[in-house]
């Protein structure tokens, strides 16, 4: 996160987004830390919604009702969700974790960007199509590799959505049934990539070598 905030190289993206990204980061290490964090929707996922929520808000003097007012949209998004899935990486894999954070995200964004219901409704099924499968493969079974730094990748990923919907770009497939694709997408991923650290990333080579070193 200092590396982030201290660099030399101008960001391409802009400040807005370097502190978004920033702000995840800092976030999901507090997690690491085990820090006092709110899972929204979950502890792995935890610097996704608050960074694109305050980052955004400090520097367009968004006032705390409407940051409520947004938090409470996103809320209900992940409320949504639930309804028809677990969100657990354990269940659905990181689709459900950093996925409908990065969702329910762009729900907040989108809101306090002055958003239409319509274009809120279309960044979420943006945000979540653009992230099925995503898997859970937590290397040495920590919540670090890859998961803090999927937190400014995701957050990043629900600015995008929002962008293409305040733009009136649609997802063609609706978000009822884009969560039904995101259902049947964990319930068809292998246990082995939903959190427990039996493929993917976690069995590397270094991921390999990584656990061997803790465990001694």
């Amino acid at each position: 996160c200092d590396k982030l905030q201290k660099s030399n190289v101008k960001s391409i993206l802009g400040t807005t987004p370097q502190k978004i990204m920033a702000y995840a980061l800092a976030t999901s290490e507090q997690n690491l830390r085990m820090g006092r964090i709110v899972a929204c929707p979950t502890a792995g996922s935890c610097g996704i919604l608050p960074a694109v929520l305050i980052a955004y808000a400090e520097d367009n003097n968004i006032s705390e009702n409407e940051q409520i007012n947004a938090l409470i949209t996103a809320g209900e998004v992940g409320r949504l969700v639930a309804n028809k899935m677990a969100l657990a990486g354990a269940v659905g894999g990181c689709q459900a974790e950093c996925g409908v954070a990065s969702a329910m995200a762009a729900a907040a964004l989108t809101q306090m960007r002055g958003g239409s219901v319509k274009q809120i409704i279309n960044a979420v099924a943006l945000a979540l199509k653009n992230i099925l499968g995503l898997t859970c493969d937590p290397v040495c079974g920590l919540v670090e590799i890859p998961c803090v730094k999927r937190n400014p990748f995701l957050a990043i990923h629900a600015v995008t959505a929002s962008e293409l919907a305040m733009a009136d770009i649609i997802s063609k497939i609706p978000i009822d049934e884009v969560v039904d694709a995101m259902e049947q997408t964990g319930q068809l991923m292998s246990p082995l990539l939903k959190e427990s650290s039996q493929g993917g990333l976690a069995k590397t080579k270094t991921a390999i070598a990584l656990e061997k070193n803790i465990l001694k």
